[in-house]
């Protein structure tokens, strides 16, 4: 079995609250694994939001020695997390599983370019809060003939479908990012700055990269253009 060695024991409690708040989600969440150098990458799906959910970490020692050698595979995100090992900084790679659709289409690797017009991250979280209270109001006012699971379906993309200004980016993108940890402000001294959001396009996708991870999300009307599929 494969083991993998986390730069520190931060970096495997943070890897195991994605695969935890993942599985708040979806009982039975698979994760896409893409280890290479000193990097782990970690691919998830939150069922309720359609986007993907971006999780990093960093390796104490290049993946296979250096060698040219690079890890892709897809595994059960609840065997992986009872792998995690926090105090000795390990996670044991599970089995292969057939992956589910998305996990054979990925965001490209590269092309990456910055879009503008991203509010602070302030902004973003109170945005996501306001939606929140919205969604929750508008249902809680159903009379109880009406609330029923297309209706509150209706509501819900309503509402998630808006952009964030004029962005393109639609707010189940940030409410995924904050359900997911993404959104929480910076420790004091943490690399990068605090709270620094970034929203970036490659072809078809938008990236919302935050400190703790990124969110990306097909641009609405384009299709599966400049979609990556990586086998």
């Amino acid at each position: 079995m494969t083991v993998l060695h986390l730069a520190d024991e931060g970096e495997a409690a943070d890897l195991a609250a994605f695969l935890g708040r993942l599985l708040h989600y979806d009982r039975a969440a698979a994760v896409r694994l893409q280890a290479a150098g000193t990097t782990l990458a970690v691919f998830g799906r939150p069922p309720s939001f359609e986007v993907l959910a971006i999780r990093t970490a960093r390796l104490a020692k290049p993946y296979g020695h250096g060698l040219d050698e690079t890890l892709d595979v897809t595994v059960s995100a609840g065997e992986l997390l009872d792998s995690v090992d926090e105090t000795a900084a390990t996670a044991a790679v599970p089995a292969a599983v057939t992956g589910p659709p998305w996990a054979g289409v990925l965001p490209p690797r590269g092309g990456w370019r910055p879009e503008p017009g991203l509010p602070e991250p302030d902004a973003v979280r109170t945005l996501v809060a306001a939606v929140v209270a919205e969604f929750r109001s508008r249902t809680g006012e159903l009379a109880p003939e009406r609330r029923t699971r297309a209706e509150l379906d209706r509501i819900g993309r309503e509402i998630w479908s808006r952009t964030i200004g004029a962005t393109g980016l639609p707010v189940r993108a940030a409410h995924a990012a904050q359900a997911l940890g993404f959104l929480r402000p910076r420790g004091t001294g943490a690399p990068g700055g605090p709270g620094e959001l970034g929203l970036l396009s490659s072809g078809a996708w938008l990236r919302l990269r935050t400190p703790y991870g990124s969110i990306a999300v097909r641009r609405a009307g384009l299709g599966a253009l400049d979609v990556s599929v990586r086998r």
